[in-house]
């Protein structure tokens, strides 16, 4: 275990941002890209989950305490109930004392990829208190790590990375796990085209992505051609945004056809209320869209123009609104304080 030096940082901030996926969700797993490469278009928003680390005081009763959505004061590393939390702190071989806490901006649970975000800003903490500076790639690749090899979670590989680099990406999944990541060279103005016609919506469902990632993964034999769509429609927005103008009805129409696709990889993916919500976005003259993540509640995304954003929103009166923005960079450390 690691005795951290007196002279290293014993506060630490982190911001890592969230993400919407565009195209290509689900050919990140394992189960697909091991038989034919995955693709995954992306962009990181300004949407943020906080990570502090400090050591913890001698004068408190436990040697560990985790604030989130509980309160954990634990003994010992072990005893730590937070999968992420625990894992991470086993990985780099930190001792308490230590006082670990994250907020976010949105709920868990929602398809922007919260948990991957969670473990990349703690990651990025816990080197940052060690006095360490490390790449995107090796954070992402500890994330993915820990999430997938140690845990177990049937997720794919494209939250960790989208955490850890930010920006608007296209990142390839490649057979025997390695990542090549690809930032978009966009058109002048196509960012601020793209996310001046976004509108997304809380339709106030949380659920286990797991659940939902677990039945896709089962199917994946069965669904391989729908896959690879998929992944050649993350190809095609990719292909827009370097070498065209802004179209909504492009843009929209991919969207549209993506989750016309993603709908058939599991039966939870949707649901009537879900599809009700997306039909009458549609009709009120949404050019597409699709539910973040994957699937079965968390956050709706649509492309519209900016003359009918008005009659989506009147459509979607029920929803609550969260609006979005680009975000450039990837997890950073905003608050490293000597004491």
């Amino acid at each position: 275990m690691a005795n951290l030096a007196a002279n290293l940082p014993r506060i630490v901030v982190t911001r890592t941002p969230l993400r919407v996926s565009f195209a290509g969700g689900g050919t990140d797993l394992a189960d697909f890209y091991e038989r034919d490469y995955g693709a995954v278009f992306s962009a990181a928003i300004d949407k943020y989950i906080h990570v502090t680390v400090k050591r913890h005081s001698e004068l408190f009763n436990e040697p560990i305490r985790i604030n989130y959505s509980v309160t954990e004061m634990v003994e010992s590393v072990d005893a730590i109930q937070n999968n992420i939390a625990r894992e991470s702190l086993r990985l780099l071989k930190i001792d308490p004392p230590i006082y670990i806490s994250t907020v976010g901006d949105l709920p868990a649970s929602t398809g922007l990829a919260g948990s991957s975000c969670f473990a990349v800003g703690l990651l990025n903490a816990l080197h940052a208190y060690r006095g360490e500076r490390v790449s995107p790639g090796q954070l992402a690749e500890e994330a993915t790590h820990i999430e997938i090899s140690v845990l177990k979670e049937p997720i794919g590989k494209q939250d960790q990375y989208a955490a850890a680099f930010g920006g608007l990406n296209f990142f390839r999944f490649n057979p025997g796990g390695a990542v090549t990541i690809e930032p978009a060279r966009p058109n002048g103005g196509f960012i601020n085209n793209l996310f001046g016609h976004v509108l997304m919506f809380w339709t106030g469902l949380q659920r286990n992505a797991s659940s939902v990632l677990a039945e896709q993964r089962t199917n994946i034999p069965d669904k391989l051609g729908i896959l690879k769509k998929m992944r050649d429609q993350a190809h095609q927005l990719r292909t827009m945004a370097e070498t065209e103008k802004f179209s909504a009805e492009g843009f929209g129409r991919v969207l549209d056809e993506s989750w016309q696709l993603k709908r058939q990889l599991a039966s939870s993916i949707s649901s009537s209320k879900i599809d009700e919500y997306y039909e009458l976005a549609r009709k009120a003259g949404a050019e597409g869209g699709k539910i973040c993540g994957a699937g079965n509640g968390g956050f709706l995304l649509f492309i519209a123009r900016p003359e009918k954003k008005a009659s989506v929103r009147k459509a979607l009166s029920q929803l609550l609104e969260v609006p979005i923005h680009f975000e450039a960079h990837g997890t950073r450390v905003l608050l490293p304080f000597e004491q």
